[in-house]
C-alpha cells in the first residue's frame, strides 16, 4: 500500500508524502474549475503542471543528500513515491498538451519531432517512463542490482534535459528554471563529495553551497546573454540589486546554507550527547 511500509505498517511520512504529491494536482483542478488559470486556463495547467513535474524530479534527486544531512535513513522510503509521482505529473502534462490538440496525434507527433524543445522533453519522459516501470522490486531481480543501478543513474541525463526543456518553454523569463537547475547544481555537487569520498563537513557543504550559487548566477547570465543579446554582466549585477525580488542564486545559497546548518545542528547535537553519555554511565557503574 502507499501509506504503508514494507512490515504493513501505516508510515506517518509515505502517507504525508502521498498528500504532498496529489495536492498539486488537485490545485490545478482545482483553479481551473474555479476559472483561476487565466485567460487561458488550458496552457496555464500545462504548465503548471510541467513546473510540479520537475519540482518533484528536483525533491527525488534530493533525498539522497537529506538522508546523510538530516541523519536520517528512513526518508530513503519515499525516493520511490517521488520518482512516480515526477512520471506522473510528466505523463499529465503531455496528456493535457495531447488534449489541446485535439487529440490529433499525427500533429502532436510532428511537432514533437520538429521543435527541438519538445523533441528533448519527449526523451526524457520516455526515460522518467523507463525507470518508473523498472522502480519494482521485481525488475531490480530481472535487471541486476548492477545494471539496474546503471539504467537509474540515467536519471541525471533526464533531470538535464527536463530543465533544458523547461527553460526553452519558458523562453524570456527563465527564472523558475534557473532556480531549478542551480538547486539540481548543488544536488550533484553534493554527489561528487560523496562519490570522491570528500568529507561531508561544515566546510565542504559551504564551499559547495557558494559555488552552486555562483554557477546559478554564471548559468542565468549566459542564458540571457545568449538568448537576448543583454550583457552578462548586466546580468550578474542584477544579482546585487534586491530593490525587485531576488535572483535565483540566493535562492540556491540559501538552500545550500539551510542544509549546511542543520548538518552543523545535528553535528553539535550528536557529538554533545556522546560526551553526556559517559557522565551518565560512571554513576550508574558506581552504584551496581
Amino acid at each position: 500500500m502507499l501509506w504503508t511500509d514494507r512490515a504493513g505498517r501505516f508510515s506517518w511520512l509515505k502517507s504525508a508524502t502521498l498528500l504532498i504529491a496529489v495536492l498539486p494536482g488537485l490545485w490545478v483542478a482545482y483553479s481551473w474549475a474555479n476559472d483561476d488559470l487565466g485567460a487561458k486556463p488550458l496552457t496555464e495547467a500545462i504548465h503548471q503542471i510541467g513546473i510540479w513535474a520537475v519540482r518533484f524530479l528536483i525533491a527525488t534527486l534530493a533525498i539522497r543528500p537529506a538522508r546523510r544531512v538530516l541523519n536520517w535513513p528512513k526518508i530513503m522510503i519515499v525516493r520511490r513515491m517521488l520518482g512516480v509521482t515526477t512520471m506522473v505529473y510528466a505523463l499529465i502534462h503531455l496528456s493535457l498538451y495531447i488534449f489541446q490538440q485535439h487529440f490529433d496525434l499525427r500533429f502532436v507527433a510532428s511537432e514533437i519531432l520538429l521543435r527541438f524543445y519538445l523533441t528533448i522533453g519527449f526523451v526524457a519522459l520516455l526515460g522518467l517512463v523507463a525507470l518508473g516501470v523498472t522502480s519494482t522490486d521485481g525488475w531490480i531481480k530481472r535487471l541486476g542490482s548492477k545494471r539496474w543501478q546503471w539504467l537509474h543513474k540515467s536519471v541525471y541525463l533526464i533531470a538535464i534535459l527536463g530543465l533544458y526543456h523547461f527553460a526553452l518553454q519558458l523562453k524570456i523569463d527563465v527564472t523558475q528554471a534557473v532556480l531549478m537547475t542551480g538547486l539540481f547544481v548543488w544536488l550533484m555537487g553534493y554527489r561528487v563529495i560523496e562519490d570522491w569520498r570528500w568529507p561531508v563537513n561544515l566546510v565542504s557543504l559551504l564551499t559547495l553551497s557558494v559555488l552552486a550559487a555562483l554557477a546559478t548566477a554564471a548559468i542565468e547570465a549566459a542564458w540571457y546573454a545568449i538568448g537576448t543579446g543583454i550583457q552578462s554582466s548586466l546580468i550578474l549585477q542584477a544579482n546585487l540589486d534586491f530593490s525587485t525580488d531576488i535572483r535565483p542564486a540566493w535562492w540556491v545559497l540559501a538552500a545550500g546554507l539551510v542544509a549546511t546548518l542543520i548538518y552543523l545542528v545535528r553535528s553539535l547535537l550528536k557529538s554533545r550527547s556522546r560526551r553526556v553519555a559517559p557522565r551518565m554511565r560512571g554513576p550508574v557503574a558506581d552504584q551496581t
